[in-house]
């Protein structure tokens, strides 16, 4: 038995170049098969393209001397995999008459639809008197068949068969073809070796407008108007497990033909550029490492449609150092970059909302979840607890955060000159939005005005994240309560989102406490190392949780070393990231009703910090199978970080009526804090109050003992 042609050094093979001789010989006068021989085993991975349609032949077989081929695996109705008796050996193998669907030979059928665009593992073992069919290591159907070994007319030819990969439309690619003369060997196969596949997690992207027609708007152009946006890609294994020491870059191309955008004659500057710490570079001369399994890009593009005869763009990712193949390669959507113009107003005096009184300040500080003490208000009211999955993996995304507690005073304020670069001047508001870009905290002196001005509200509730970001660190240390108190109020008013006023509000003892805690795990260095860190972050976020007993694993801390980017040491800059996403996390677990959740460890009622793939994995019995409906899983969303309005919520993701899984965020607004019921919350999602079996909150008795 051999095989030949099957790929190169890197282990992937294009399906026309797919081939397998098989010398039946060996087998001759064997057992019916068993878990030591009698029989021989074909196992590979396989990748097939969007182009699959029933009928398909993935892969034929020949007989030795002969030209007619026949299928050995194919597409059939509702492209499940099926898998037919080999030639010369079993009597029910297809002729060459045999065509589409197949329904008057024998065959065995996969029960699911194949995966398009993505690897799945195939395992046939073929022994003279059945056959069996393995998918993703798991026994999908099996046979009895009737050998020809004992036939008189048996040809001495009939020895030598060839398995040929399919030459017709059908695209894909084979890798790590396993030929065994044994049988049960499959799953030892399976966990060999997985390939690797490059993906975008949109739910990571930031600077984005998307239109109805699914079009991406990202302002671009001149220097002073580009804007950043924020791409995340992945590339893990066939089983979710990271890549290690590969990197990616990024280039911008034609949604159309695919062709790389050149830079034009009058422009100076290459189409796309990369922001690598507050520096801006050619994308194509940057690429990212991937950091357990994640590459976090921050983007502009200088070219405008409008220039290129109003053409849509895609953003290309792709490996280096590697052979180009297609799921090594992503795309984004499809980009319109256009220009925004914006019209300069000068900072001043506007008019101003009256600010809230002190009582209405307490009370709504304290429905937020804290007294002067920072701890916790509340109760909370549950039912009967739900079919929770408790689960213990940890990957991780991106970030963003929530609330805490504010007083009021008089009505002047020192702007940082960053914050007033950011939200005054047009020059400079586009390229100081990156998260990464002038680090330091704390407030200078600057020049002194009067409270915020409307143009500076209307600014905030326009701008990106990062832009608020940038902001908030400038403007937060050096303004008097009562002034973000006021400011608070306005965003929340003029946005229409009472989640904004909540990031304002805690952003001075978020960046004060963010400071002390880098000084103290830092030394005062530029660095700091982990292992040393983890410590007094610990030690921090049980002050902010108090009271609680459950402070953080080591898998919670994976998925915050992936949150922060970092190694066995860690800057400012990763430090910030990092705290931006774990305080209002922190700050949402200290609510009381909230926090006896999080309490609550058997069973486990809050996962916390695990990223949407791990629920989603949760939810499955198997590859394909999920668990009842109602089963659902309380998680923070690892890709929402201070100051983005959705930081520190809670999302629940759950099995829904139509067996498919969902995810809903839940809104822990003040109303909500002060009815103190999760329940009530979870069901006032549409989807779930139909189910009607978001089946078992704790109840206060299980939480109490």
């Amino acid at each position: 038995m051999a095989a030949r042609g099957c790929g190169g050094s890197d282990g992937y093979c294009e399906l026309r170049d797919f081939k397998v001789e098989l010398d039946l010989t060996t087998d001759r006068g064997a057992g019916e098969g068993g878990e030591g021989g009698g029989g021989f085993t074909i196992c590979f991975w396989l990748y097939l393209s969007s182009s699959a349609r029933p009928s398909s032949v993935v892969l034929h077989q020949i007989a030795g001397g002969g030209d007619n081929k026949v299928p050995f695996l194919a597409l059939g109705d509702g492209n499940k995999l099926l898998f037919f008796p080999l030639l010369r050996l079993h009597r029910e193998a297809p002729t060459p008459a045999s065509s589409y669907p197949w329904t008057d030979i024998a065959n065995l059928m996969e029960v699911n639809e194949c995966p398009l665009e993505n690897w799945f593992h195939v395992g046939c073992e073929i022994s003279k008197n059945g056959m069996r069919l393995h998918i993703d290591g798991n026994l999908i159907a099996e046979a009895r068949l009737c050998s020809l070994y004992n036939e008189p007319d048996y040809p001495d030819d009939g020895n030598h068969i060839s398995i040929l990969g399919s030459e017709d439309k059908l695209k894909g690619y084979v890798y790590a073809m396993e030929l065994s003369f044994k049988l049960g060997t499959v799953q030892q196969q399976y966990g060999k070796n997985p390939p690797f596949k490059l993906s975008i997690d949109y739910s990571c992207s930031d600077g984005i407008e998307e239109g109805d027609d699914g079009i991406w708007s990202i302002v671009g152009g001149k220097a002073s108007c580009r804007r950043n946006f924020i791409l995340e890609v992945v590339l893990v294994d066939a089983f979710g497990e990271a890549a290690k020491d590969m990197e990616i870059v990024a280039s911008l191309i034609y949604a159309d033909n695919g062709a790389v955008v050149e830079k034009s004659r009058d422009d100076s500057e290459p189409p796309l550029l990369i922001s690598c710490d507050g520096l801006e570079y050619p994308a194509a001369s940057r690429p990212l490492p991937i950091i357990r399994g994640r590459a976090l890009f921050k983007l502009k593009i200088s070219q405008l449609s409008s220039k290129c005869d109003n053409k849509l763009f895609r953003i290309y990712f792709s490996t280096l150092n590697i052979r180009r193949y297609p799921f090594l390669e992503a795309y984004s959507k499809p980009i319109r970059c256009i220009s925004r113009n914006r019209t300069n107003r000068p900072l001043g005096s506007g008019k101003r909302t009256s600010s809230a009184s002190m009582d209405e300040i307490q009370s709504i500080n304290n429905s937020e979840g804290f007294d002067h003490n920072g701890k916790a208000n509340g109760h909370i009211q549950t039912r009967d607890p739900s079919s929770m999955v408790c689960i213990h993996m940890s990957k991780f995304s991106k970030t963003e955060g929530d609330i805490h507690k504010m007083a009021s005073q008089p009505s002047k304020m020192v702007l940082d000159k960053g914050a007033q670069d950011v939200m005054g001047s047009e020059s400079t508001a586009s390229d100081s939005d990156s998260m990464d870009a002038g680090s330091s905290w704390s407030g200078s002196d600057g020049d002194e005005v009067e409270s915020f001005s409307d143009a500076e509200v209307f600014r905030y509730c326009l701008d990106g994240t990062y832009e608020r970001l940038k902001f908030l660190r400038g403007a937060a240390p050096s303004v008097n309560e009562d002034d973000l108190v006021k400011l608070a109020n306005q965003v929340s008013l003029y946005s229409g989102c009472t989640h904004h006023r909540n990031q304002i509000l805690m952003s001075k003892q978020l960046l004060q406490e963010g400071a002390d805690t880098w000084s103290i795990i830092s030394k005062n260095s530029e660095r700091a190392i982990w292992s040393s860190a983890v410590t007094e972050i610990k030690s921090k976020f049980l002050d902010i949780v108090h009271p609680s007993n459950r402070g953080l694993s080591e898998q919670d801390f994976e998925v915050l070393r992936g949150i922060a980017g970092c190694g066995d040491d860690m800057g400012r800059d990763e430090f910030d990231r990092l705290w931006s996403w774990l305080y209002p996390v922190a700050a949402t677990l200290s609510k009381d009703n909230i926090n006896r959740l999080w309490e609550c460890t058997t069973p486990r009622w809050i996962e916390g910090l695990i990223t949407l793939e791990d629920a989603e994995n949760a939810l499955r019995s198997s590859r394909e199978l999920l668990k009842k409906q109602g089963t659902f899983v309380l998680r923070f969303p690892t890709t929402r970080s201070w100051p983005h309005p959705d930081a520190g919520s809670l999302v629940v993701t759950y099995v829904g009526s139509d067996n498919s899984v969902h995810h809903r965020l839940l809104c822990l607004d003040v109303s909500d804090a002060r009815s103190g019921n999760l329940q009530d919350l979870l069901l006032k999602e549409p989807e779930l109050s139909q189910l009607g079996r978001v089946d078992r909150l704790p109840t206060s008795e299980e939480l109490t003992k």
